[in-house]
């Protein structure tokens, strides 16, 4: 799909900060956490003494356990400003976009109402009818994406889209102007890949504070659109529901805001099953947080490119979310992963 030049102006340095203030009401600042062992297991390769450090933005601690909430609350808060909220919103979601919707609607006194697939996890499904959306299932993804975009002809509704807006960009974007804000100078930041909201947020906060830094980004092997469409120069959608332990990431495709943004990163790697699984139980044990496989499989590409660097280097990785289900917890520890340290895995990087 080709990119023009206001396509690339979607959002805003300004649009981030003014999207901060904005939602402070219905979000949460949330931590910085580190790990010690960590840090010193992926800094093998350095001089003795000297250590990378890794601070993870931990999103799944946000009202509503994702980073989606910032991305829906400006979006809707937006409206109001203008006097000009709906008597109804709809979305598509497999469940964090659900939540947040479900969520912020509820703040402004808005009914909503939610297109999903079956697939959708039980815990997110619940969380989102007990906000006080109304659910409604479909086969695949592809046929809610459709019936959402059937049901936003309908008079006096507006589709909050998961990641495709300059609005959801600009609230995601704000996770990382957070965390930026707080620690200055850093080297990299890591993000999940879906639809691309967040990272495209991500890489406008910090390229803004930091021309150099770099932002890199992480997406299932198995749900690889964001990929194939780097590498073909247009926005590539995938043929069927993609199988993935990182539910929040098998989106199947990117958009026309999002894919210039895309453009722009240092990288963005494909994560494997077996990698995904392997970093979201250790990422459980050494932080302690329950933390969905989306967020955790970014630690694969902190892994990579730190295994490349000949000096200490701090980044950031944001935890994008913790709306697990016991479905998928179950197929997670089916294997155990912990007999190998992350510093055994680096060395073979």
């Amino acid at each position: 799909m080709p990119v023009d030049s206001a396509t690339q102006q979607a959002a805003t340095y300004d649009d981030i900060v003014h999207a901060a203030q904005r939602i402070a009401p219905l979000i949460h600042t949330t931590p910085l956490l580190e790990s010690s062992l960590l840090n010193r297991w992926l800094s093998v390769s350095l001089p003795d003494g000297q250590r990378h450090r890794i601070h993870f933005k931990a999103e799944c601690m946000q009202t509503t356990g994702a980073f989606k909430l910032r991305g829906a609350a400006n979006f809707i808060a937006r409206l109001a400003e203008r006097n000009a909220l709906p008597k109804q919103f709809i979305a598509n979601s497999s469940g964090n976009h659900a939540q947040a919707v479900a969520y912020a609607a509820s703040h402004f006194g808005v009914p909503a109402t939610i297109f999903s697939s079956k697939t959708i996890s039980s815990v997110k499904a619940a969380a989102t009818q007990s906000y006080g959306a109304q659910l409604k299932r479909f086969e695949t993804r592809l046929l809610a994406d459709a019936a959402v975009a059937a049901a936003s002809q309908q008079p006096d509704t507006v589709w909050i889209p998961p990641y495709n807006h300059p609005d959801i960009i600009a609230g995601q974007g704000t996770a990382t102007l957070e965390a930026l804000q707080s620690l200055g100078s850093v080297d990299a930041v890591f993000a999940p890949c879906g639809g691309g909201g967040l990272l495209s947020g991500t890489l406008v906060a910090a390229r803004a504070l930091n021309p150099a830094i770099n932002v890199i980004g992480a997406e299932p092997l198995n749900a690889n659109d964001a990929a194939q469409s780097l590498r073909s120069g247009t926005i590539k959608t995938l043929s069927e529901a993609p199988d993935t332990l990182a539910d929040g990431a098998a989106t199947p495709c990117v958009g026309e805001y999002t894919f210039p943004y895309l453009q722009q990163l240092n990288h963005l790697y494909e994560v494997s099953e077996s990698d995904i699984g392997y970093w979201t139980q250790w990422l459980h044990h050494l932080l302690k947080l329950h933390i969905e496989p989306t967020c955790c499989m970014t630690m694969q590409a902190v892994a990579e490119w730190l295994a490349q660097q000949d000096n200490p280097k701090t980044v950031v990785v944001i935890l994008s979310g913790g709306n697990i289900s016991p479905d998928t917890m179950t197929k997670l520890y089916q294997s155990d992963q912990l007999s190998k340290t992350p510093a055994d895995k680096l060395a073979g990087c």
